[in-house]
């Protein structure tokens, strides 16, 4: 049942990216097939990892500056809208035919089946009920938030004029999808995990589903993108009351492939991007500012990265073999101590990254981190940031908002000895929207 559930639904979405598809989908010979009902219904949607799980957005790690390719490597590739957005193009930097707008949207769109149809059944609002509208908000939520950091501003950048990305907010393919304002969509992503905290438990009873904690730790993500450091502290120390345990690096083995666990203890919320052959790990090579910054008895350089030729490869997901972009408490940890800094609290917020640094040094040796001063301190939690949250799909949005705050971070790509870059704020730092779906909708394409 489950299977065919989610066929029939997915049959549904992609018809209504077609042409004519109106008039087919009209005629409805038999509406019981693809309205789902119960508990189970719904349950079953939700728990497509397909759909929901391993659809997150690669672009965002593409456009990062913790990797580089060789030009032989570029040349290979067989994504010309990859190889593109690599160089720092300006247009065509999506496939018509599946790209990451497609992907997030399809998540969306299933969302809000489950929203309505729970809405508009006559179940009884009990706790299942109430859990399975909790998780549907979640993922919408971390839906519309991966595509606001890839198609909108930095949040402290915007004015009430700024577009942001279309607020599906029900399963009417015939609305016309129109782009809301960037606030309104940081507003939304805001509502949406609200409302889910009070519906759902502390814990999934899977890393796959959403509750408690992994709302608490996307409301920390979102906070701390806008700037709002206060409200990023508090719920990254809610998220933590409730998964406050971090791995012993001196546990896991430098020797393995895949070193963690796939289900480790860090993990609140488990969700990936399959592994893309641009940043695949026989491709991507990390950039050897990155490879420097670790001490010699920092275990993060033997279990985050291989060593082929000279050359540094990502090893360090959390879901082998695909990339980790989901919530877990070393990166809480992180946003803790740098909001903290950013209160004042030095000695606190150097407290708090020691909490995590002691755990990925070799026994015995780590020395705990002490700041001058507040400058200091906070250089030492960015820096800190970089060398743990590598290829976790969050960078891109860092170079955004702390650009935005004036750090200068260039980004740069060197290519057949031509260097391409984008400076601090410029206007490429925001994707442009396939333009297959421009041409489809008539939204404002985003400015380049």
């Amino acid at each position: 049942m489950k299977k065919i559930l989610i066929y029939l639904v997915t049959i549904t979405f992609v018809l209504m990216m077609l042409p004519g598809c109106k008039k087919f989908l009209e005629e409805k010979p038999d509406q019981k097939l693809v309205v789902p009902s119960s508990l189970e219904d719904f349950a079953a949607l939700l728990n497509s990892a397909n759909v929901f799980n391993n659809v997150d957005l690669v672009s965002l790690e593409i456009n990062s500056d913790d990797y580089f390719l060789t030009d032989a490597d570029l040349a290979s590739l067989t994504s010309e809208p990859d190889r593109r957005m690599y160089s720092l193009q300006k247009d065509f930097l999506f496939s018509p035919s599946t790209n990451d707008w497609l992907a997030v949207y399809r998540a969306i769109y299933y969302a809000n089946i489950v929203l309505e149809g729970l809405e508009g059944s006559e179940l009884n609002r009990n706790a299942a009920f109430n859990e399975l509208k909790g998780r549907a908000l979640v993922f919408r939520a971390k839906c519309f938030l991966q595509a606001v950091s890839l198609w909108g501003k930095a949040y402290k950048l915007a004015d009430d004029q700024d577009l942001g990305i279309p607020l599906r907010l029900n399963s009417d393919f015939n609305q016309p999808s129109e782009r809301a304002g960037l606030k309104a969509c940081y507003d939304k992503i805001i509502e949406d995990l609200n409302a889910a905290v009070p519906l759902l438990k502390d814990k999934s009873f899977h890393p796959f589903q959403p509750g408690k904690a992994a709302a608490y730790g996307l409301l920390s993500r979102v906070y701390l993108y806008m700037g709002r450091y206060a409200d990023s502290e508090l719920n990254a120390s809610l998220c933590l009351k409730i998964f406050p345990d971090l791995l012993d690096y001196n546990i896991v083995s430098t020797a393995d492939r895949y070193p963690f666990p796939l289900y480790n203890v860090e993990q609140v919320f488990n969700t990936f991007t399959p592994p893309a052959t641009i940043v695949g790990s026989s491709r991507a090579k990390i950039v050897p500012e990155l490879i420097g910054s670790y001490g010699v008895n920092d275990l993060r350089k033997g279990l985050y990265y291989l060593v082929t030729a000279g050359a540094y490869y990502f090893k360090g997901t959390y879901h082998q073999p695909a990339l980790f972009f989901g919530i877990a408490t070393d990166e809480m940890y992180l946003n803790l101590a740098e909001c903290q800094v950013r209160a004042g609290m030095t000695t606190l917020g150097m407290e708090t990254l020691n909490k995590l640094l002691i755990k990925r040094y070799k026994t015995g040796t780590f020395q705990p981190m002490i700041a001058t001063n507040a400058a200091d301190a906070l250089n030492k939690v960015l820096l800190e940031r970089r060398k743990e949250l590598v290829m976790r799909g969050l960078r891109w949005m860092d170079i955004k908002r702390l650009n935005a705050e004036g750090q200068g971070i260039v980004l740069t790509r060197n290519i057949n000895g031509v260097s391409y870059s984008l400076s601090p704020n410029d206007k490429a730092y925001v994707m442009p929207i396939p333009e297959d779906i421009v041409a489809l909708t008539g939204m404002p394409q985003n400015e380049r």
